[in-house]
């Protein structure tokens, strides 16, 4: 039977002073070392073909991206030295700064970012609907590149500098021109730091050196923009999954920054006068996704009755376990933010399990197998699993949490079969609320079938509206057809919002100068010794 999270950490505060034993192969490096434990080991190396925030983050130290989003949600320009529009709108030209080189030591060309934002089109939600745009590329010099338009698209520099998955990062056209639905097998950026991928152990550690000769701009940073000034000449990624582990390593000065201790664990770090506790910025949904492919949850009624029983606070308990690190969010944009109404939450979700009881019947559930995958190392995703596998089992639904590492999760739910041929019906995730603020960016109100995020929701109505609000310059109206796309997400469930929780990170007082964001960067930090 699964163990639930409060039995899971009972008495680890008592261990985590003991926990962990060092591993001197990551414990005699320089000064200049940074140890982190990321959120789960990174599985694969390409930003492109996952939205998994440790890839995301991954790609950060080592690409560069041409436009950046700032704390303030500007788009300010990274790569690009100039740029211009034509007075028609229908053409973008883009100069890159001088000096930009990859860490083969090639200069980045005109050709890497064509490659790079084509491949990138091909799979981001934004990109899809960017792509709708492009007439084609033209290449005008080797650091200038041009973008030709159908149609004016407005929003051309908030696409190509989107801050999170997928970030549209510029690799070699070599390496951009691999399948979009294939991963690539050579990670050469032109940012801050090097992978050292023959160090590289998938789901186990990660190396990054400092690349010498990469040009930070002269700003100050902001978020993904300004000067990315890499003060640390090398950063280790380490495979500690097990949380006592990782608090009594971060206690014991063995590592530098823990991406997402256990609020269990935070009366412990916090106790520690060396240790410094943060909020990531704006915090992060949680969600039920489903497989709309395949029966049962490709029939909208099966999925708005699971809706109408969730109770989004025996979700958040379990991840976080204290009201001070989560709220209701009944809404698919961002709460608080210009675009978030949270239109038909209150009637789709009440909490009520004898009403979903008689809408799954009236939904002619017949009693087919559910698959619910469940990453057991990674906890917040994996917490939830198992509150839903209690909701179905109170819904009288045949329902199988099967539990996998990350890197199988991570494969197997790109199967689009039934169950039986090692596909799935469910599963949950978190998403950061810097990627749901409005319908250009959030990838999962997308609904164009095969094309979607996993799961693959298909409604030609919802993806009307976001074309709509795409085209529509005027704000007010903007806030109404936001309003009227999340009318129709309750209605049709591209997934369930189960809350909004506060994730807390972990780092050493030793480490100064952290740009404290909803993407964790490294550049600009020191450490001491």
């Amino acid at each position: 039977m699964p163990i639930d999270r409060r039995t899971m950490l009972k008495g680890t505060a008592a261990l985590a002073s003991s926990a962990f034993m060092p591993n001197r192969a990551f414990s005699q490096g320089r000064a200049s070392t940074l140890r982190f434990i990321p959120s789960t080991p990174l599985p694969s190396i390409d930003p492109i073909t996952a939205t998994s925030y440790v890839i995301r983050n991954h790609g950060y130290l080592i690409y560069d991206t041409l436009f950046a989003t700032d704390a303030q949600f500007q788009i300010k320009p990274q790569m690009v030295e100039a740029w211009e529009t034509a007075p028609d709108g229908l053409k973008w030209s883009f100069r890159l700064r001088d000096g930009l080189t990859f860490h083969d030591n090639e200069p980045v060309r005109a050709q890497d970012c064509i490659a790079s934002i084509a491949r990138w089109s091909k799979r981001d939600a934004f990109g899809q609907t960017f792509a709708t745009f492009v007439d084609g590329y033209d290449v005008v010099d080797q650091r200038t590149f041009a973008i030709r338009l159908k149609k004016p698209f407005p929003m051309m520099t908030a696409a190509l500098g989107k801050l999170s998955s997928n970030v549209p990062f510029i690799m070699p056209e070599r390496v951009a021109m691999t399948d979009h639905l294939k991963n690539i097998t050579e990670a050469v950026g032109s940012g801050p730091w090097r992978f050292m991928d023959k160090q590289w152990v998938p789901g186990q550690n990660a190396i990054y050196e400092r690349f010498a000769a990469y040009k930070p701009r002269e700003e100050a940073p902001s978020w993904a923009a300004g000067g990315k000034v890499a003060r640390i000449d090398r950063i280790e990624w380490l495979p500690l999954t097990e949380a006592p582990a990782a608090v009594g390593a971060l206690m014991q000065g063995e590592v530098d920054w823990y991406e997402q201790p256990p609020v269990d664990l935070l009366p412990v770090l916090k106790g520690n006068k060396d240790i410094q506790i943060e909020n990531v910025p704006l915090g992060l949904f949680l969600l039920m996704r489903f497989n709309q492919m395949q029966p049962p949850f490709n029939n909208p009624g099966i999925r708005r009755a699971v809706m109408m029983a969730v109770n989004q606070t025996d979700y958040m308990e379990a991840v976080v376990g204290s009201k001070d690190y989560y709220q209701e969010a009944k809404t698919f944009f961002t709460p608080g933010s210009p675009m978030s109404s949270g239109a038909g939450g209150a009637a789709a979700m009440q909490a009520n399990i004898e009403k979903a009881k008689a809408m799954l019947k009236e939904a002619g559930y017949k009693g087919e197998k559910i698959i619910l995958l469940a990453p057991a190392d990674q906890p917040i995703a994996y917490q939830q699993c198992l509150v839903t596998e209690d909701l179905f089992k109170k819904l009288g639904m045949n329902a199988e949490l099967v539990a996998t590492d990350w890197a199988s999760f991570i494969g197997r739910r790109a199967n689009r079969g039934l169950p039986e041929q090692g596909g799935w019906s469910a599963f949950h995730t978190l998403w950061s609320c810097a990627d749901t603020l409005n319908p250009a960016l959030h990838p999962l109100v997308r609904a164009n079938g095969g094309s979607a995020w996993f799961g693959w929701p298909d409604d030609p109505a919802l993806e009307g509206l976001r074309d709509q609000w795409i085209a529509e310059p005027d704000v007010a109206k903007q806030k109404a057809l936001a309003a009227a796309i999340e009318t129709r997400a309750f209605e049709t469930v591209p997934y369930v919002p189960a809350g909004l929780v506060q994730q807390p990170m972990a780092y050493r007082k030793s480490l100064t100068g952290m740009v404290l964001s909803p993407v964790q960067f490294f550049w600009n930090m020191e450490k001491k010794a």
